[in-house]
């Protein structure tokens, strides 16, 4: 195995726990990056030769190595990655829902570049990067050691790999992979498309908010569901004792979608294929008013430099939103865009707020279920952002 150096004083960060090395961090004189293969095993190591730990290296890319173990004594194999994903295993059934989950966050889980959902007997991945790209059979035969699933699906169309270089599409691993994903949540049964679905086909991400929403649900209430994708938030409102939910999506094979989960599960949706801003202007126009909306959008900031753009769009998103709902409404504004920060999603909030004439309460601020950790040490995996809030009208 080659070795990857550091430049002088360059391996404080890693040491503090963090496990990505940045292009112009690395000795590119004594260790050319140009001579390493994508995807290659490397020792890493600091300018005096001290071991840092086993990386995986991509000479194309801005964060050029990251980190899988740092013992010298404990190589990346099958074996470690059979025991990092029980450990992941472990965590989520101790969580209480193992059997439909988010089984591996990336880095959270020591398993940089790889994402594992379980679906009960079916798994879906998703890799970002080219040193986990080169580790694919050997998650998919450790996949099948650790849980023997009925069927493996390498979901790989996200375009995030385009920054490793890695080209988009879809294979299965092992086993007959079904067209659609089945989910149960709480008590709710959903049915999402796979190929053709979002992310890996569910939104696990957002499984704990949901089931907050139901303690500041009041019965009878009226959900507007924004960006409802299959209908997750709009059904579990109903399932929480709302009386109707208009459930806004631009698919309308999502929206198809959205209708049979809650027909499956004894409800029924009024379903809305339009763009989001221009559905809330056309309600709006039309004199509709909700006792609850909910904002849950896909990232408006997809790079750093989409900031403002996006920041106004989030501003105009919940201005919309706000104009819309009852005296004592409840707002649920949410953000999947790590570039906005959590005070920025608050900061549009208000600035909404005060645009319509609003008076808002945060009544909680959330984010990711708990099957989506968070490295202490790399905020990039703190990424999505709900916040709760009680809407009044201003009165003075």
């Amino acid at each position: 195995m080659r070795v990857l150096t550091l430049k002088r004083g360059e391996e404080r960060r890693l040491a503090a726990g963090h496990l990505w090395v940045f292009s112009n961090e690395v000795d590119t004189a004594r260790t050319p990056l140009s001579s390493f293969e994508p995807g290659e095993l490397v020792r890493l190591e600091t300018q005096r030769g001290a071991f840092l730990g086993f990386a995986y290296v991509n000479p194309h890319a801005l964060i050029c190595a990251r980190i899988v173990s740092r013992a010298a004594d404990v190589p990346v194999d099958g074996a470690l990655i059979e025991r990092r994903l029980r450990a992941a295993l472990a965590l989520r059934e101790r969580l209480g829902a193992p059997r439909f989950c988010r089984w591996v966050f990336g880095e959270s889980d020591a398993l940089p570049g790889l994402v594992l959902d379980r679906y009960d007997g079916l798994i879906v991945g998703q890799i970002a990067t080219a040193g986990m790209e080169r580790l694919k059979d050997t998650v998919a035969a450790a996949v099948r050691a650790v849980l023997d699933p009925a069927a493996f699906f390498w979901k790989n169309d996200s375009a995030a790999r385009e920054l490793e270089h890695l080209p988009q599409g879809t294979e299965v691993a092992f086993g007959e992979v079904p067209p659609e994903v089945q989910v149960l949540e709480g008590d709710l049964s959903f049915s999402a498309p796979l190929a053709a679905g979002q992310k890996t086909g569910w939104y696990y991400d957002q499984s704990a908010n949901r089931a907050r929403l139901g303690r500041y649900l009041t019965r009878g209430a009226r959900v507007l569901d924004v960006c409802s994708y299959v209908g997750a938030w709009g059904i579990t409102a109903l399932r929480q004792g709302a009386a109707h939910a208009l459930c806004v999506d631009a698919s309308q094979a999502a929206l198809d979608f959205a209708g049979a989960n809650a027909a499956r599960n004894g409800f029924g949706i009024e379903p809305l294929r339009a763009d989001a801003f221009d559905a809330l202007k056309a309600l709006g126009g039309q004199g509709e008013r909700f006792d609850v909306v909910i904002l849950d959008p896909p990232a408006f900031i997809k790079r750093k430099k989409d900031s403002p753009k996006g920041q106004a769009a989030y501003r105009k998103l919940n201005q919309l939103a706000l104009a819309l709902l009852e005296a004592e409404g409840l707002l649920v504004s949410c953000s999947c865009s790590y570039h906005l920060a959590a005070e920025e999603l608050v900061a549009a909030v208000q600035a909404a707020a005060r645009h319509t004439g609003r008076c808002v309460q945060i009544l909680e601020s959330a984010g990711q279920s708990p099957d989506h950790p968070v490295h202490p040490a790399i905020a990039e995996t703190r990424y999505l952002k709900a916040l709760f809030c009680r809407v009044t009208r201003e009165t003075g």
